[in-house]
């Protein structure tokens, strides 16, 4: 059977070695390629605690793409994360987004390099499966719900602000059915902050404490009711792997950038994981 060749960059991460362990698991991928600046030179297996991993950790993107791959999956920071991308796009790989952080500038970039070179890209703000449920049926009670907003939750050192995935969210609902807001923001008596950022139309707040990893809540407003639809992970990242390995299988199917899990879903069939 001819397996999916995979390059990893953040390969010895919170989340990049759970997913290289995954990658290792399934017999059609296979990892040819690993980026960790602290562990440059090392069996990736040795690293991560799996001995089926045996590709050596390369120090920067530009090294670790000499091997030919597929696929590259970026799961490092976003200041970085464009250029590596471009780099892989440029190397003729496939590329699934794990950064969060990115601008629509950088976005509408990657999709220019990934028509140009007819390469695929997959930016997925969360690979949690309750994430990618949450996000199906928010877009269902949006449909209903003309009033909501976003509340985004993060541990105190997560720069990004809001989260990937709220812009997603608030990107997919905004299209489903634009969030009214009765009093309009230039109206709020008090500091405008006070009622969060405006992404596509729709109010979010970010929440940056110690106690939490990740969560994601989208409050559902009319006279009388609410409707709460929230996602908590926990302190594993094993969550994250059954939707990358999705993605990594999936992308190669596109070309230009294409935003979510959602999208490369079959809801009618069996599944997906």
């Amino acid at each position: 059977m001819a397996r999916t060749r995979v390059i990893l960059a953040g390969a010895t991460g919170w989340a990049g070695s759970e997913l290289a362990r995954g990658i290792a698991a399934n017999p059609d991928l296979q990892l040819v390629g690993a980026v960790s600046r602290t562990h440059a030179g090392n069996r990736l297996g040795e690293v991560v605690g799996e001995a089926r991993l045996e590709c050596l950790v390369s120090g920067s993107v530009r090294e670790a793409l000499r091997t030919p791959g597929e696929v590259f999956f970026e799961y490092t920071r976003p200041e970085v994360a464009k250029a590596h991308v471009l780099a892989a796009l440029e190397a003729g790989a496939h590329v699934v987004i794990g950064t969060s952080g990115l601008t629509e500038e950088d976005f509408q970039e990657i999709d220019r390099a990934g028509r140009a070179s007819s390469r695929g890209v997959l930016a997925v703000g969360n690979f949690a499966l309750t994430v990618v449920v949450l996000q199906r049926l928010a877009q269902v009670a949006a449909r209903f719900f003309p009033h909501y907003e976003i509340i985004d939750s993060a541990h105190d050192d997560k720069p990004d602000a809001p989260s990937g995935t709220a812009r997603q969210l608030a990107r997919q609902l905004a299209a489903v059915r634009p969030a009214e807001v009765t009093v309009p923001l230039e109206r709020v008596q008090g500091p405008r902050e006070a009622r969060g950022a405006t992404v596509a139309g729709v109010q979010v707040h970010s929440v940056r404490l110690p106690g939490y990893v990740i969560g994601l809540e989208v409050v559902f407003g009319r006279p009388g009711e609410r409707l709460h639809l929230r996602h908590e992970s926990g302190t594993s990242a094993q969550p994250y792997v059954a939707g990358a390995l999705l993605a990594i299988r999936k992308v190669g199917g596109l070309v230009g950038l294409h935003r979510g899990l959602e999208g490369v879903i079959d809801w009618e069939g069996q599944t997906p994981w």
